[in-house]
């Protein structure tokens, strides 16, 4: 691949999980906007993951055989469309047919811009996901500051800007010479029955559904926990928003550096054991310092799973890269749509027994070491 198509293609993934971030992170926004009861608002949640896990067990086999660039421009105009559609809708079900379809668009273009920037250079597939994924969190964190100081949390012209960014990014991938598909000119679905087989797909798939789902509760149950610990809801809020989201950052501008010359699957051991020790520490403390440290530390070691996951997929499955990453993302957002009603089943609704039931955050991360563990002899093998 030459150099100068090589930086173009990663310009155009760089782009387009930008833009599946600054969608990830519209959902609220557009909720408060809707004025829903909570059951309907739930509803349209759940219509954007299904549309999610639908498009990325779909999208894989399309991918390798017809190519990443047929997938990221649908998915961009999906994306596009649907936000451009949203602002002018008045029923619930409009409201819910149209996030569906965001959700398609977002599965497809999170599965189709892993496949692509992973192709780039294959010996450094997880550094360069790594490095990739940084720019999914700063979306993420763009879209709460437009909202709340550009827009005044207008959520029509909130839609406008994303589906504008969604467009200018569907015109690069359009200009964008992309490599040709692996699975070119070979059946739609030839070798799905031997990859189907290998015990590691299955194992990278638990890990992967293991590691949103604590991501996950990080995000939607901590601030209310350290509440319930004394501390003010402001400081709680900042905690997580601040110390979890920086330290993500921060470590996947790290690692994708360290993945260079140490290998996927020490770096994510390392990562799941880390998990395990600060979660564990962040569930333990009443004092706010403390309770931002172990936070921040357990965003950096939570940075490198999701991107470092999908390089060891890539590199496990290298002829039927898409559909591998499509069936491991499919788990991811089953975790992503399964992890809060567990924790707030076991919880219930009584904040003493929060900090028991986010005890599966550390439970999790010990089981990601034991998968880790059984997977490394099997992609020794690969």
């Amino acid at each position: 691949m030459a150099q100068n198509n090589s930086g173009r293609i990663v310009f155009a993934a760089i782009l387009a999980i930008f833009v599946y971030g600054v969608v990830a992170a519209m959902l609220g926004v557009l909720l408060a906007s809707f004025k829903l009861t909570p059951e309907e608002s739930g509803n349209i949640a759940l219509a954007q993951a299904i549309g999610m896990i639908i498009a990325s067990l779909s999208a894989g086999p399309i991918i390798d055989k017809q190519g990443k660039k047929i997938a990221l421009v649908a998915a961009l105009a999906l994306i596009a469309g649907s936000l451009f559609m949203l602002p002018g809708t008045a029923s619930y079900n409009e409201r819910m047919g149209w996030v569906f379809v965001l959700g398609l668009g977002g599965g497809i273009l999170v599965t189709a811009a892993n496949a692509l920037a992973g192709d780039v250079n294959e010996e450094r597939r997880s550094s360069t996901l790594n490095f990739l994924n940084l720019f999914f969190g700063l979306g993420g964190m763009a879209t709460p500051l437009i909202a709340a100081n550009l827009v005044n949390n207008d959520a029509q012209m909130l839609c406008w800007l994303a589906a504008g960014l969604a467009a200018v990014t569907f015109v690069v991938h359009l200009t964008t010479p992309m490599p040709a598909p692996k699975g070119a000119g070979a059946p739609m679905f030839e070798g799905a029955g031997a990859m189907l087989g290998r015990p590691a797909l299955w194992l990278l798939a638990a890990f992967l559904f293991l590691y949103v789902a604590a991501e996950i509760g990080v995000w939607n149950w901590l601030a209310k926990y350290l509440i319930s610990r004394g501390m003010s809801e402001n400081q709680a809020q900042n905690i997580v928003g601040s110390g979890f989201a920086f330290g993500i950052l921060v470590g996947r501008v790290v690692v994708s550096r360290i993945l260079i010359k140490i290998a996927a699957p020490t770096v994510t051991l390392a990562s799941a054991a880390l998990m395990l020790v600060t979660t564990y520490l962040m569930l333990n403390t009443s004092d706010p310092t403390i309770a931002w440290i172990a936070v921040f530390a357990a965003g950096i070691a939570m940075a490198p799973v999701f991107p470092t996951t999908l390089g060891m997929v890539g590199d496990a499955f290298p002829k039927s890269t898409a559909t591998a990453m499509g069936i491991v993302i499919t788990f991811g957002w089953v975790g992503l749509a399964v992890s809060s009603q567990i924790i707030g089943a076991l919880g219930g609704d009584d904040p003493a027994k929060l900090g028991t039931a986010l005890l599966v955050l550390p439970a999790v991360s010990g089981l990601m070491v034991v998968i880790n563990l059984a997977l490394r002899p099997m992609l020794k093998k690969a």
